[in-house]
């Protein structure tokens, strides 16, 4: 078994969106649904996958455009962190109207805790919980990979000017949860190019000084 991802741009702010698959079983998951369900469900079906579930990283508006679409589409489970269990049912607090259009979804069918395991065909993702962005973000490890969504870019770090930012406690999830993985871990984040653990660990100004993406 092996894990693939395939990678889609999608939405006003460029956000990416994975489709997740272990390449046996052809079974996958969509993490961050952004913008059009159409595209999404396009590509499902260029791969040739079934859509198990979908995981949030966190309930901002740019992650969750299609949601509400593709979990109807596929009557498939959500996943997201407690602390952003009502950020994606408040279309004020996920800053929906501000990218243009009032984005407003039903609430989770799950929690992701730390350390949960979800499955995606034989693959496994370990739910590391990295509030700072937003106050129940959460990222995927697993397969040598990790889905860092807004909290971790390459060469820079989630901002914390919207609601529920912290940027102390962003820092602290990234230090003590996310610095602590192998070097080589590939670091596939919610917006920008891929980059590894190793790299942001040397080169990323943000993580002793202040700022954020």
């Amino acid at each position: 078994m092996s894990m693939k991802y395939d990678v889609t741009v999608l939405g006003p702010v460029m956000t990416n969106c994975y489709i997740v698959y272990d390449t046996e079983t052809m079974e996958a998951m969509v993490i961050d649904p952004s913008w059009s369900c159409e595209t999404i469900a396009a590509n499902l079906q260029r791969l040739g996958v079934t859509l198990k579930r979908i995981v949030l990283t966190h309930g901002h508006a740019d992650h969750i455009g299609a949601l509400q679409d593709l979990r109807q589409r596929y009557q498939v489970p959500v996943y997201v962190g407690a602390g952003d269990k009502d950020l994606i049912t408040n279309s004020r607090n996920n800053m929906s109207l501000f990218v243009g259009k009032e984005i407003v979804c039903d609430s989770p069918d799950y929690i992701a805790e730390d350390g949960d395991i979800i499955a995606v065909g034989k693959l496994q993702f370990k739910v590391i919980t990295t509030p700072g962005h937003t106050p129940g973000g959460i990222c995927l490890y697993g397969s040598r990979t990790l889905f860092s969504g807004d909290t971790l870019f390459r060469y820079s770090v989630g901002r914390t000017d919207l609601y529920g930012g912290a940027w102390e406690t962003l820092l602290q999830s990234i230090n003590d949860k996310l610095m602590v993985l192998p070097d080589s871990t590939l670091v596939l984040p919610g917006h920008g190019p891929a980059t590894t653990i190793g790299e942001e660990r040397t080169g990323n100004p943000y993580l002793d000084g202040d700022g954020g993406w």
